[in-house]
């Protein structure tokens, strides 16, 4: 008897979990207050809520990031924790002085010194399904949850575009140029989400 009540109460809260995440995704996420986890709510260029980001302890100095986003084009995006929390939609790249959407988020986030690929940021390219969806969690032991919240904070980045992680086979010629070696060709930022 109470191991069919224990089933029921779990298959409740997984259910409840479930409608939490739809409800939660269209509403600012209200900031984590313990040092275990962080959560973001991720926006378009219009402002618009399409998704949400939780990073938690795993345990063993490893992080799960959690991504549930709408609104994509189907196909692979990059997707990246970047170094500042600070998502601008109409930014200005000082070296070129155009618009471009969440270039306030600045470069990948790393603690070391490698190249795009071995980024500490670096996340596998998340895959949008033909309705726009797309869902991921992964376990990364290349940050903790409290890398991320130094004095400028950090943010989730989506690019429009799939990330090569800067792995160019050797057949092609020329080797991979400076944009591939540092963003892995990943394209603009299509969202951002401020983690806190």
């Amino acid at each position: 008897m109470i191991l069919r009540w224990t089933h029921l109460a779990i298959a409740a809260t997984l259910t409840a979990g479930v409608g939490a995440v739809a409800v939660s995704a269209a509403a600012d996420v209200v900031p984590s207050k313990g040092k275990d986890s962080a959560a973001a709510t991720i926006r378009d260029t219009k402002g618009k809520a399409i998704g949400q980001l939780t990073i938690e302890r795993a345990g063993y100095g490893k992080a799960r990031v959690t991504v549930t986003v709408k609104g994509l084009d189907p196909g692979f995006h990059g997707f990246h924790i970047h170094t500042t929390g600070t998502c601008d939609p109409k930014a200005v790249d000082p070296a070129t002085g155009k618009v471009t959407p969440f270039f306030s988020a600045g470069g990948h986030f790393n603690l070391g010194k490698g190249a795009h690929g071995d980024h500490s940021g670096d996340l596998p390219p998340l895959l949008a399904a033909k309705d726009g969806t797309a869902t991921a969690s992964v376990i990364t032991d290349r940050f903790r949850v409290r890398h991320l919240s130094d004095d400028d904070g950090s943010a989730v980045i989506i690019h429009a575009l799939p990330d090569n992680l800067a792995n160019i086979p050797e057949r092609y010629d020329p080797d991979p140029d400076e944009m591939t070696l540092k963003t892995g060709d990943a394209g603009g930022r299509v969202a951002c989400g401020v983690i806190k």
